[in-house]
């Protein structure tokens, strides 16, 4: 009888058992393994007969003729099978049978079963599964190996060591080695023995990122405004008149962003200006300075802040083109040196005001040259000059009309005697004093200079003076013939506390706009008597006054109603309960950093 490959009809059953994989042949072999194993009892044997009974039975739902497999037909008696085969309904599965054939499909999915590999000498539903034979050979090692604490002799150099965790196996065994041998075989112990994983690398841009000063995604508007006014800042008459307050906000927000070039700056200048003020020139070279002074001839008022490049020939070029110039305000001029100060003084005796920050060059023979020159001088600033010393005292001295004197932060402080003959020469007309950072100075200066001379204060700046204590502060408060003052700064003066305080407080409390007593050891009680007496206090700096907790900073709030700003850095005493209000801006709570 002729035969070929086609295959009729099978049962649900057939088919679900061929695609598990279960073949005649399986079959057969299992039973061979049932046959060779010893049987425990009349019970296991039953069990085990009936389960291969089972196996066999529905493995091959019928014998063919002449022992043919299962799985081949003959293709002329495939009507009669079909004939005679009866549907039967289908049989539910049992758990373990559910499992086996998800785990058939999942197999086949995967790549497929391979039905032909007999010769396997593992049954894979008698075999551990991954996970139980890990388990199975790690709880091997821990039996094998002992129990950590416990003393062992190393297999290598019989040496006795302690078994710890890191303890590793003679390879090859038996034993265990100790730490030097084990690192001497190549082997280190305390190595984590899973891979690093790859450090991501960033990119060059994320690591010049700081996040605190990332620049935002969207521009704000005054950026948008800068932006547009920089690149058509020569059709800026487009807009009309500006006008002078304007001027100086759109400088403002330009020196703010440092966006203040010579292409923009036309934009601040105008022939009729009497008054200037660029807050940052960083940016501007001497070519720019020039212009300022030809294109703004008439200016009364000149300040310019960061103007480091500023030389000796823009000195020149504003001697002889702004006659008018009275008052100067500089910051950072390090270029200019002597020579063409004393050029400047010469050519501009109409100065009133000369205010100059950190200018290293300015010395003994510009002081004498200002003094001989410009005789009117009302407002006198020489702060962080590295020349200064008691010489100059003595050209200041002849400048009757005074009004405003700083002469703060010297590179060598002024000596006390000298300070006290300048303030009894000039110190009646004084509205303004700064003498901070002279730290030589000692209470002569309150009790000989100030006490007896000042009449007209309205601002007293003495910061950092570590010389002058509590007694002759509160004296000189309580003996004073000056008017109430408007601000007082006496910050770091390490010795004041409770008397200068009350002083302080009696004498100009009703007019106090302006407070820093930063850094003082005043007691909590003093520290209360501030809000009851400084009533128009707008700007209150306590910092490092370690006795204010929350009552004081309560007292200022309820008694000073127009205080806007409080500075607490350092004064841990303070809570989160804290009190607030609105539009008060309270800065260096300790506990809203942590």
């Amino acid at each position: 009888m002729s035969r070929n490959n086609v295959r009729g009809p099978t049962s649900a059953l057939t088919e679900f058992l061929r695609e598990s994989g279960i073949t005649p042949t399986l079959i057969a072999r299992r039973a061979r393994q049932t046959d060779q194993i010893p049987q425990a009892g009349p019970s296991n044997l039953n069990n085990d007969e009936s389960q291969t009974q089972e196996d066999e039975t529905r493995a091959s739902p019928r014998r063919n003729r002449e022992d043919e497999p299962v799985n081949e037909y003959d293709s002329e008696n495939l009507d009669e099978e079909e004939e005679s085969r009866i549907p039967a309904k289908k049989r539910k599965l049992s758990k373990e049978q559910e499992k086996a054939r998800m785990k058939a499909k999942n197999k086949n999915r995967k790549g497929g079963v391979d039905d032909s590999d007999d010769d396997s000498d593992e049954d894979e539903y008698t075999a551990l599964s991954r996970g139980a034979a890990i388990n199975r050979a790690r709880a091997a090692v821990s039996e094998a190996k002992p129990p950590i604490g416990s003393f062992e002799n190393c297999a290598k150099c019989e040496k006795q060591f302690t078994v710890t965790r890191y303890t590793m196996a003679a390879n090859p065994g038996p034993g265990w080695l100790c730490h030097e041998c084990a690192k001497s075989s190549g082997a280190d112990p305390f190595k984590d023995k899973r891979p690093a994983a790859p450090r991501k690398r960033k990119a060059p841009e994320d690591k010049r990122k700081v996040i605190s000063f990332e620049d935002r995604e969207l521009p704000s508007l005054a950026s948008l405004c800068i932006r547009i006014v920089s690149q058509h800042i020569e059709n800026i008459e487009a807009l009309g008149d500006v006008g002078f307050v304007n001027k100086i906000e759109i400088g403002k927000i330009l020196s703010k962003n440092r966006s203040l070039t010579p292409e923009n700056a036309s934009l601040l200048y105008d022939v009729k200006n009497t008054e200037l003020t660029l807050f940052d020139a960083t940016k501007l070279g001497p070519n720019a300075f020039c212009t300022l002074a030809s294109l703004n001839p008439f200016l009364e008022s000149l300040r310019v802040d960061f103007c480091g490049r500023l030389n000796d020939d823009v000195v020149k070029h504003w001697r002889t083109h702004l006659r008018e110039l009275r008052r100067l305000d500089l910051l950072g001029p390090f270029l200019v040196k002597p020579d063409a100060w004393q050029s400047f003084f010469a050519g501009c005796r109409q100065l009133t005001g000369f205010l100059i920050t950190q200018s290293p060059r300015f010395d003994i023979e510009c002081m004498s040259s200002l003094a001989q020159h410009c005789t009117n001088l009302t407002e006198l600033r020489l702060s962080q000059i590295g020349m200064m010393s008691d010489k100059f005292l003595g050209y200041i001295e002849g400048f009757g009309n005074l009004t405003s004197l700083e002469l703060s932060e010297p590179a060598k402080s002024l000596g006390t005697d000298g300070v006290v003959a300048l303030l009894k020469a000039v110190g009646s007309n004084l509205s303004h004093l700064n003498l901070s950072k002279n730290d030589l100075l000692t209470d002569k200066v309150l009790s000989e200079g100030l006490t007896p001379n000042a009449r007209l204060l309205t601002s007293l700046v003495l910061n950092e003076l570590p010389e002058i204590t509590d007694e002759a502060m509160g004296a000189f408060f309580v003996n004073s013939t000056n008017i109430p003052m408007h601000r007082i700064s006496l910050r770091r003066c390490h010795e004041l506390a409770d008397e200068a305080l009350n002083g302080l407080l009696k004498h100009s409390g009703s007019t106090l706009v302006d407070l820093d007593i930063n850094n003082w050891t005043a007691s909590n009680d003093a520290l209360l008597t501030i809000g009851e007496h400084a009533k128009f206090l707008k700007n209150l700096d306590i910092g490092f006054c370690r006795q204010a907790d929350d009552f004081v900073i309560k007292a200022v709030i309820d008694g000073c109603e127009g205080v806007k700003d409080i500075s607490v850095f350092g004064c841990n005493k303070l809570t989160d309960n804290c009190p607030r209000k609105r539009g008060i801006n309270i800065r260096g709570i300790e506990t809203h950093t942590v």
